[in-house]
């Protein structure tokens, strides 16, 4: 059991490891959506009237509940309707995703446009399989995660002129970009990410994933947590975009796939099924 002082230790060590990177600060607008969600009873009145005052988000909003996602049977134009019926942690996580992207607003060495695109797909992927996940995992984190999952990278980006090249070294040694990162930079995305993920205010399991994510042994040991659920889905979302997306599999993907696969309930030929539905899905996104 880990003591206070290697909780502490881990702590320090993760903070000089974030020197120096740009985090963006918790945007007022989230400061008062959990403000209104921190009372006794939330007015959903106050959760649209918020959201109405910033057309970026508002579009967002009636965007994702009129995605083929959600079936709706007649298209919703309404702020107020689209926030009950979505459910206020849907609109959360919708809310903070999108906040984050308008928060790297700096000069950048990758295009930011084409890593947000890919974010969400993976977001969206891990929408679409949530049914394999009923009653392991809190569903509404699986957006958040996938879209969370790479925070790290636009820090890396701003911050180092170089850091495309790493990028590229990962992808051409197949070797795990954490690896390369913390050997050129003594430090990686993942913690990183971690960091933005807790000033954010994130769930403290998504956290925790975004951390360990590419930590290959993470299923080494199968006990059932949520954590490896969480991380299996990811794992699958992520290959699976990569693939259709890059052309190749996520480097990990060899080493973890049949873990993968058992904690899901899926066989490889399941899988193939998933990809073909998810990317059609997405398509129509």
């Amino acid at each position: 059991m880990a003591t206070a002082e290697m909780i502490t230790a881990e702590e320090n060590a993760l903070t000089m490891a974030t020197k120096g990177f740009v985090i963006p600060a918790k945007p007022e607008i989230l400061v008062n959506l959990e403000n209104i969600l921190a009372g006794d009873e939330v007015n959903v009145a106050d959760v649209a009237k918020l959201i109405s005052v910033d057309v970026g988000l508002s579009s967002l909003i009636l965007k994702t509940i009129n995605s083929p996602f959600y079936g709706m049977s007649t298209s919703i134009g309404d702020i107020r309707q689209a926030v009950m019926l979505l459910g206020i942690r849907v609109i959360k996580s919708v809310m903070t995703g999108a906040l984050l992207r308008q928060s790297y607003v700096q000069k950048s060495c990758i295009s930011m446009e084409r890593f947000w695109d890919t974010a969400g797909d993976i977001a969206n992927s891990m929408n679409y399989i949530s049914d394999l996940l009923k009653e392991r995992v809190v569903i509404d984190n699986l957006y958040t995660l996938g879209l969370f999952c790479d925070c790290g990278i636009p820090a890396f980006a701003i911050r180092y002129p170089d850091y495309r090249d790493v990028l590229v070294e990962a992808n051409s040694s197949h070797e795990l970009l954490v690896e390369v990162e913390n050997r050129r930079y003594h430090s990686n995305h993942a913690i990183v990410g971690y960091y933005l993920a807790n000033a954010w205010g994130l769930p403290k399991e998504v956290c925790h994933v975004i951390l360990h994510h590419h930590d290959v042994h993470f299923l080494d040991k199968i006990t059932g947590s949520p954590d490896q659920y969480y991380y299996a889905a990811l794992k699958l979302s992520e290959n699976i975009i990569h693939k259709n997306r890059r052309f190749q599999e996520i480097t990990e993907w060899s080493m973890c796939k049949f873990q993968v696969y058992d904690l899901l309930g899926i066989t490889e030929s399941d899988a193939l099924d998933l990809e073909e539905d998810i990317m059609d899905y997405l398509s129509h996104e």
